[in-house]
């Protein structure tokens, strides 16, 4: 059994429950409720997770077993490693089991937060299983005079808390959607933390470093953040008190974390991948990838933001590339190149459409998603398997191996139209598939950005 952390945890009950318990929750709203626990908050700050998919189930045995704690293990640059065993998640229920368990826990008067993890492709569908499960148990709290519960939101979209309350929109049945829309909240967030896979070196490193036996523990860079509007139907726990940032309007944030941050992976991953690296920390120590990054993040990303309160983005790019350089954390490079069909059109097109709308650079961008084409072909320079990771795996691969990557509107919509864009993106991918990847970042760290 792990050692319990420094507070009780028989008298908390879940006043939030769940919805996709990975391991970036575990590292980041799980890990702000212990941190209110440890403070001397007490009540309502328990959490019960909720799996609703089928793999789901190993994530409640290996919590189940170990009464719900877990170590997180912040890793520093300098090779200093930081477990502590987070007790904030008190229960989990696993959805595919006991549907009516789930919603009557998120009906139970009280919850007062329903958080979500869940994917941007979480999002696409309103019948899904997270969202047919929060519209049935704000259905039953109607019928038993509740008020709603807050949905917040935590995933990597813009506007994530209008987002979830968009599929709401298209889940629930009119009476219930005019009765949440009088009463409900859905706050929007930016999140923020590097958190990789775990894998087996790190268990066995937590054994043999710190003689602690976790079926699942959770690895992350010390680095977090968490932007979140003010928003709450029924309450909120003092989060301000450890560190969140409570605001009125979280878009400027997000936008920055999402265009810089996420597309920064995007950028440097796939190319990453097609040169030889498998960690990110290595990639991210070639001067040309880290030039490449830092020259979109600069040219591109950047003029499409608006000032952000409180934030030096010169400071901020420059922090990412350290963050990115961090050798303690592991992360890897295939983890970047994951469900790319979710992330490229959510996170990288508004910053195309917005340059093509005000005449800027697009050639970088336009880079990124030729090497994402390149690398969904399938095969890397040396002929070898790359193993594409992908809900629309065998459509993109079909498109990339056909050359028709850009006609993919549902992907990419008109920007397959601009000629300006199309002949960046193709000028890039020609040089991928002659010059290879290292030469055409080579290239691309000489070129001024605009197409002749």
């Amino acid at each position: 059994m792990l050692t319990p952390p420094p507070y009780d945890r028989s008298g908390l009950v879940a006043g939030v429950v769940h919805v996709g318990v990975g391991a970036f929750h575990r590292s980041h709203l799980a890990m702000y409720h212990d941190r209110l626990l440890r403070a001397g908050a007490g009540g309502d700050l328990g959490i019960c997770g909720v799996g609703v998919l089928p793999g789901d189930r190993a994530m409640r045995d290996a919590l189940r077993s170990q009464d719900h704690l877990y170590t997180l293990v912040v890793k520093h640059p300098d090779g200093t490693h930081e477990p502590q065993v987070i007790g904030s998640i008190v229960d989990y229920l696993f959805a595919p089991d006991d549907p009516a368990a789930v919603v009557e826990r998120m009906a139970a008067p009280t919850t007062r937060i329903v958080s979500l993890t869940v994917t941007e492709g979480g999002y696409e569908d309103p019948h899904g299983p997270a969202f047919e499960l929060i519209v049935a148990a704000l259905a039953r709290r109607r019928a038993n005079g509740l008020p709603p519960f807050t949905v917040m939101s935590c995933d990597n979209l813009p506007g994530n808390g209008r987002r979830a309350r968009q599929v709401l929109r298209h889940a629930a049945p009119p009476d219930l959607d005019a009765w949440i829309d009088a009463h409900g909240a859905f706050p929007s967030s930016m999140v923020d933390r590097i958190t990789p896979r775990t894998t087996d070196g790190d268990r066995r490193d937590l054994r043999e470093r710190f003689g602690i036996d976790d079926a699942w523990p959770v690895v992350c860079e010390p680095f977090v953040q968490w932007v979140l509007e003010d928003d709450f139907a029924d309450g909120r726990p003092p989060y301000e008190d450890v560190g969140v940032q409570l605001v009125d309007d979280v878009e400027p944030y997000e936008l920055m974390k999402l265009r810089l941050l996420n597309v920064g992976h995007q950028a440097l991953c796939y190319f990453a991948h097609l040169i030889g690296y498998r960690l990110v920390h290595d990639a991210a120590a070639d001067p040309l990838l880290r030039s490449f990054v830092r020259t979109y993040m600069d040219r591109e990303a950047t003029p499409t933001l608006a000032p952000v309160p409180g934030i030096d983005l010169d400071d901020y790019k420059a922090t990412l590339i350290e963050r990115f350089s961090n050798p303690e954390v592991g992360d890897t490079v295939a983890r970047l190149c994951a469900e790319s069909s979710d992330r490229i059109p959510t996170w990288l097109g508004p910053v195309v459409r917005a340059n093509l709308d005000h005449g800027g650079e697009v050639l970088r961008s336009a880079a990124i998603v030729a090497s994402w084409a390149r690398y969904a072909e399938g095969v890397d320079e040396q002929g070898r398997p790359i193993e594409i990771v992908d809900q629309l795996r065998d459509r993109v691969m079909a498109n990339a191996r056909a050359g028709t990557f850009l006609d993919d509107r549902q992907l990419f919509g008109d920007l397959g139209d601009d000629p300006r864009f199309r002949a960046s993106f193709q000028r890039v991918l020609d040089s991928l598939h002659e010059r290879g990847a290292a030469a055409t970042l080579a290239w691309l760290d000489g070129e001024p950005g605009m197409m002749a």
